[in-house]
């Protein structure tokens, strides 16, 4: 079992696999296998689950998610990737948990927030970030996986309001939400140059073939 930082990769089935030490113990978020190493137990990381366990899959170069971090997570859905990110930053870490679907969100507390008390569920709309009422403080990452045609300037406003200086974004693209008659190439360019006003671009990699014309842009955040 080889350690890197806050992840690890365990033996499964033959195979190295990429998982995080499991903070509810027992405790299933996806039917994610549980492995017991000198009794730590780890739950594996599914790439075709996670499009942040894709990128690390795919080279990602920066990981700022660690013990005690502060995370934003716009996006969260039914809390696949909230759940790992909050095995990482553990108990005095803290995920706030943006989702406005209110069926998804509801499997996001029946699932993941109620066993993790790092968890803050915000049912709201990403748009409206100053509604935000369990908000408090700065963030040291802002992650945003959101499929609307907006998901930059959502990103954006969000990190003007949370995120501290050097802060970091991971911005997920879904090209195909943003306009499908332009090519992915070019719709991940144009997003990029929004960011690059406030954002210096660490990295941009393809979520390929974890998601088809997805792409992750890692960023720190600068007010100049």
């Amino acid at each position: 079992m080889a350690e890197d930082n806050a992840f690890v990769w365990v033996k499964s089935e033959g195979r190295d696999s990429l998982a995080t030490e499991n903070l509810v113990p027992g405790n299933q978020v996806y039917n994610e296998k549980l492995i017991l190493k000198k009794g730590v137990e780890y739950r594996t990381w599914d790439a075709f689950r996670s499009k942040l366990a894709a990128a690390i899959m795919n080279n990602l170069e920066d990981f700022p998610f660690k013990d005690k971090s502060k995370v934003l997570y716009l996006g969260a859905s039914t809390g696949t990737t909230v759940s790992h990110i909050s095995d990482i930053v553990g108990p005095q870490g803290k995920v706030f948990a943006v989702e406005h679907a209110s069926r998804v969100a509801r499997d996001l507390l029946d699932r993941v927030a109620s066993y993790r008390s790092n968890i803050t569920p915000i049912i709201q709309d990403a748009r409206q970030p100053k509604d935000y009422f369990s908000m408090y403080g700065k963030v040291d990452i802002v992650y945003c996986d959101i499929a609307q045609p907006d998901q930059t300037d959502i990103a954006i406003s969000n990190c003007k309001l949370y995120l501290k200086e050097e802060g970091y974004l991971f911005l997920v693209i879904k090209t195909r939400s943003i306009d499908v008659t332009k090519s992915p190439q070019r719709i991940i360019e144009e997003q990029i140059k929004k960011l690059e006003k406030n954002f210096d671009i660490l990295q941009t990699i393809d979520l390929k073939p974890y998601d088809k014309d997805h792409a992750m842009v890692i960023a720190t955040y600068s007010k100049n």
